[in-house]
């Protein structure tokens, strides 16, 4: 066990190109999902947290509830969208970076929608009045609450990013943990550790604490900040 410590500091210290490769690629898939859960999550998040329509409720516990969504079902619902029998089999994209990436948009949007709901819900009745009292119209007024709420909002991406580099089973599924392809940190420490390469399980592992001590800091100094009285 010490060894394997010892090679793995190694392989982080020096940079070790195969490592290095995996975290890269794992960074710009999860990256990537997170762009793209919040293009999404967020304008849905705050269109339920401020319009009134039919369905509203069944919409918002619909979104609760994904956001407790099996990994593996996520992976299966995205694996029969892409597979050669699938309406996108033609795309060819089983196997890819790009399944992966559509396999932690599908698991991170729910994440990020719920989460908004409730920021912009809550900054939606403070400002209600306000934003009535100047004509503001739905989407007028979900613009306006995105932007005075972006620090918080921050701080649901934040989450979401933290949520997208800790999968393993939805991104194993769609992405086959090609060598060179499409292998990253959580299915490589899977690997490596069956196959007894301890060192480079070890290595990954620290790599993926590190990324998760960032995020945990940086949404820990969001809140502070937040926190902060605004002086005029």
């Amino acid at each position: 066990m010490g060894d394997a410590i010892t090679e793995a500091l190694r392989l982080v210290a020096f940079g070790d190109a195969a490592l290095w490769e995996i975290v890269s690629l794992s960074l710009r898939v999860s990256l990537t999902a997170v762009a793209l859960a919040c293009l999404i999550g967020l304008p849905l998040g705050a269109l339920l947290a401020i319009a009134r329509f039919p369905g509203r409720g069944v919409l918002i516990v619909a979104t609760n509830a994904l956001m407790g969504l099996p990994p593996v079902l996520a992976g299966l619902l995205v694996y029969l969208l892409l597979s050669r029998a699938g309406p996108l089999g033609p795309l060819e994209l089983l196997y890819t970076p790009t399944a992966m990436v559509v396999a932690q948009t599908v698991l991170v949007t729910p994440i990020v929608a719920a989460l908004s709901r409730q920021v912009i819900e809550d900054l939606h009745q403070e400002y209600d009045e306000q934003l009535r009292s100047m004509g503001m119209r739905t989407w007028g007024a979900v613009m306006t609450l995105l932007y005075d709420a972006r620090l918080s909002l921050l701080t649901v991406a934040l989450a979401g990013f933290g949520r997208a580099a800790a999968e393993v089973g939805a991104v194993m599924m769609v992405g086959g943990n090609i060598n060179h392809v499409t292998r990253v940190m959580t299915t490589t420490i899977a690997l490596e550790t069956s196959k007894g390469n301890l060192a480079m399980a070890v290595g990954l592992g620290l790599v993926l604490m590190l990324i998760a001590l960032v995020v945990n800091g940086a949404v820990m100094g969001l809140r502070s900040a937040q926190a902060v009285p605004r002086h005029v």
